[in-house]
């Protein structure tokens, strides 16, 4: 699948509100309220979205399950969080640091998400441990065993970079879908439903550094896909270890 359309994020219209002035703009500096586990968990039965700011890894080490990974330390966060969920979502954050939580309302204001945040999990992910809460975890995967693997067990791989990164240069047998078109934007429906990889494959899901896969992940655990792994160093060390890519033509393009 390559061909992609330019989307508009479903939280556009937030955007334009605020831009027109229809919408105020948080003009100080917005705080998170801290949330006990009960509390978070009673939010999130009432449909609220937990957004897991946390490195890619620690969120594979061991998350709250249904819960979506957008790094903050990537340089899109905010931006990000606008693409994977609603317009009209309403957010629990868990993070490292409760001061981390800070930092990630802040930085949703920007794109006027920080009024729709409902607080965050006071003590993170051992808070939620320590509450005898279950935890999901995701396997991560240096490209040396993903070459291995997809060349002796019919591992499937599904990359999940822009149309224009592909074109560009992409493992020759792998899947292919923006990670934001998996999910309904202003422009297009979800294409989730579209990916041909039965959910009971095993996929190692590929972006440029190992972030925006660690977030597709989460949104295909939630749509049950269950055997994921994230490819840690992406295609920047797919390509450093000198492994084969084709261009948008089928032809080899590092060689």
């Amino acid at each position: 699948m390559t061909g992609e359309q330019p989307l508009k994020p479903a939280n556009i219209q937030n955007i334009v509100a605020i831009n027109q002035g229809k919408k105020p703009l948080t003009m100080s500096v917005p705080k998170a309220a801290p949330l006990t586990v009960d509390q978070a968990k009673g939010l999130m039965s009432d449909g609220r979205i937990m957004i897991d700011c946390r490195e890619s890894t620690a969120y594979g080490g061991g998350h709250v399950p249904k819960a979506i990974n957008v790094q903050l330390s990537g340089g899109e966060f905010e931006q990000r969080v606008g693409w994977v969920t609603p317009d009209d979502s309403r957010y629990i954050l868990l993070c490292d640091k409760d001061e981390d939580a800070q930092n990630a309302i802040f930085k949703m204001a920007f794109i006027g998400l920080d009024s729709q945040v409902d607080g965050y999990v006071a003590g993170g992910i051992k808070a939620w441990m320590g509450a005898g809460q279950q935890l999901q975890t995701v396997g991560q995967m240096d490209v040396h065993t993903l070459d291995h693997k997809l060349k002796t067990n019919g591992l499937q791989v599904l990359d999940v970079r822009s149309a224009d990164e592909w074109n560009d240069g992409h493992i020759a047998i792998a899947h292919h879908m923006n990670y934001t078109s998996m999910v309904p934007q202003l422009t297009a429906p979800a294409q989730i439903g579209n990916l041909t990889i039965p959910k009971s494959s095993s996929i190692g899901v590929v972006c440029a550094t190992g972030q925006r896969s660690s977030t597709a992940i989460s949104l295909l655990l939630r749509h049950g896909w269950e055997q994921l792994y994230n490819v840690t160093g992406g295609m920047a060390a797919w390509e450093d270890a000198g492994f084969g890519m084709v261009n948008a033509d089928g032809i080899a393009c590092n060689i």
